[in-house]
C-alpha cells in the first residue's frame, strides 16, 4: 500500500481533532504558555472536511485529489491559527500527492508543494518550483503570484514587481484574484515608504473581500489587521486600535490582532492591558515574537523572574525542531541582539540567512547583530542596504542610530533617533524607551 506512513499519521491527527470541541474564550483560565502547543480547536465544519478527506485517503491511498484538498485545508488552518503542526501535515499531504502522480500531471500537487515551501521559508525552492509551474501552465496569472511572492521574500524586488504585473495582466476578473493583487501592491508600497499608498491598497483589498457573496473571514481579518499595522507604523494609534478591533470582530481571538493590540496597549502606556492580551495570545500560539514581547513587557513592569521565563521559552521554541529553526532563525537572531545575548551566534545565523534571502529586513538583522558582535564595518554596510528602499520603519531608524553612534557620528545618530520617535514613539517596548534615553543624553 502506497503512503501508508501518511495514513497512520492522519489517523492519529484525526483522532486528536475529534477531541477538540471546546473553543477558548476570554473568560477561560489561561494555562502556562509552555503547554499551548497542541492543535487548536477548529470550527466543526472545517474539522468535518478534514476528517472526510482523511477517510477518503484511508480508503484509497492513491487518491491524489484528496491529498491536494487536504493539503489546502491544512494550509488554511495554518493561516488561521499560526500553528506549525498544520504546516507539517500539509507537507506530508503534498509529498504524498506527488508520489502518487508527478507534477506534470498533477499541478495541484505542485501548487501545494510551493505553498508549503513558502510557508516553511524555503523561498528559493518555492521560486524554482513556481518557475516550473509557469512552464506547465504558462498563461495563467496565479502562477506568477507564487513567483512574485517568492521573489519578494528573497529581496528580489524588481523581479517581484514584474511578476505581479504579469499576474495582474493574466489574472482575470475573479474577486479573490483582485484581492490578492491589492495585497501585493500594498506590500510593495510599504517597502518603498509609501504608507498612504499601502493603506489605499489594503482598503481596496478589504472592500473587495467584503463584497464577496461569502466573505472569507480570515482574509477580511488579515486585511483589517494589516491596516492596523500600517497605522501603528506611523504612530496613528487611534486608527490602529479601530482596525485591530474590527479584525477581532471578524475573526475572534485572531492571534495576529491580539498580539498587535497588546503591543499597542504598551505604546499607550497601559502595561497591564498589554500583559493581559499577550498572555492570552501566547496561550493560543507560543510564537517566539509573542513570547519575547511578553517577556519585555514583564521586564518593564518589574516582573523580572517572569520575563526570564519567557526569554528561556523563546530559545526552547526556536530549537524545538529543524522546521522551528528554519522558521524562527531571524527572530531568534534579533532576540539575541535585542537582549545582548550570544552575539557571535546571532550574527553568524543572520549572515548565513542573508546569503540566500537578501531582503531589507534580512539586511537589518545582519546590521543589528553585527553591531552587537562588535563588527562595526559590517553593521554600517548592512544598514545601508536595510534603508535602501526608504521604508518607513522606526525600528530600522533606531538600529541606524545606534550604528551611527558606535561609529562616532553623533549628529546622524541624533537625527535617526528623532526620526524613529517622530515616526512611532512606541515602536517597541524596550527599544523605544532606549531611544528616548539615548536622545536625551
Amino acid at each position: 500500500m502506497k503512503n501508508s506512513g501518511f495514513i497512520v499519521f492522519v489517523v492519529l491527527v484525526g483522532t486528536f481533532l475529534s477531541s477538540c470541541g471546546r473553543v477558548e474564550t476570554a473568560a477561560t483560565k489561561t494555562e502556562p504558555a509552555a503547554n499551548a502547543a497542541a492543535i487548536p480547536a477548529a470550527p466543526q465544519a472545517e474539522n468535518d472536511t478534514i476528517r472526510f478527506l482523511e477517510d477518503r485517503i484511508r480508503k484509497d491511498p492513491d487518491d491524489f485529489i484528496a491529498y491536494n484538498k487536504l493539503a489546502s485545508e491544512y494550509l488554511q488552518r495554518l493561516r488561521e491559527t499560526g500553528n506549525i503542526t498544520y504546516l507539517d501535515l500539509a507537507s506530508r499531504a503534498a509529498n504524498a500527492s506527488l508520489k502518487v502522480l508527478p507534477a506534470e500531471q498533477n499541478k495541484s500537487g505542485l501548487i501545494s508543494t510551493i505553498q508549503v515551501q513558502y510557508s516553511s521559508h524555503d523561498f528559493s525552492a518555492a521560486r524554482d518550483n513556481a518557475k516550473r509551474l509557469i512552464e506547465l501552465d504558462p498563461n495563467k496569472g496565479y502562477t506568477y503570484q507564487f513567483l512574485g511572492d517568492s521573489f519578494l521574500e528573497l529581496g528580489q524586488y524588481a523581479e517581484a514587481e514584474s511578476a505581479f504585473r504579469q499576474m495582474e495582466k493574466l489574472g482575470g476578473i475573479q474577486t479573490l484574484t483582485k484581492v490578492a493583487m491589492e495585497q501585493r501592491w500594498a506590500r510593495l508600497s510599504l517597502l518603498h515608504g509609501d504608507n498612504a499608498g499601502a493603506k489605499q491598497h489594503f482598503s481596496s483589498a478589504l472592500k473587495l473581500a467584503i463584497s464577496m457573496p461569502e466573505p472569507p473571514k480570515e482574509t477580511v481579518a488579515w486585511c483589517q489587521w494589516q491596516l492596523g499595522e500600517t497605522a501603528f507604523a506611523v504612530g496613528d494609534y487611534k486608527s490602529a486600535e479601530r482596525y485591530y478591533r474590527d479584525s477581532l470582530s471578524t475573526f475572534p481571538d485572531y492571534f495576529r490582532s491580539l498580539a498587535s493590540l497588546g503591543k499597542l496597549r504598551v505604546a499607550q502606556g497601559d502595561l497591564g492591558g498589554g500583559i493581559e492580551l499577550l498572555e492570552k495570545v501566547v496561550h493560543i500560539l507560543p510564537d517566539p515574537n509573542f513570547v519575547a514581547l511578553l517577556g519585555d513587557i514583564y521586564k518593564l513592569a518589574g516582573r523580572d523572574d517572569e520575563a526570564q521565563n519567557q526569554y528561556a521559552l523563546v530559545e526552547n521554541i526556536g530549537h524545538l525542531s529543524a522546521l522551528s529553526g528554519t522558521l524562527y532563525n531571524r527572530q531568534l537572531s534579533l532576540f539575541y541582539a535585542d537582549h545582548d545575548l550570544k552575539a557571535d551566534e546571532a550574527y553568524a545565523n543572520a549572515a548565513k540567512e542573508y546569503e540566500v534571502r537578501q531582503d531589507i529586513y534580512g539586511a537589518d538583522a545582519v546590521a543589528w547583530t553585527a553591531l552587537k558582535a562588535g563588527k562595526l564595518p559590517e553593521a554600517q554596510s548592512a544598514i545601508k542596504n536595510a534603508l535602501a528602499l526608504k521604508t518607513v520603519d522606526a525600528k530600522l531608524y533606531y538600529h541606524a542610530a545606534m550604528i551611527e553612534n558606535a561609529a562616532g557620528d553623533k549628529s546622524e545618530a541624533k537625527r535617526f533617533l528623532a526620526l524613529a520617535l517622530k515616526t512611532n514613539p512606541g515602536f517597541d517596548p524596550l527599544q523605544s524607551a532606549a531611544a528616548k534615553a539615548a536622545l536625551q543624553n
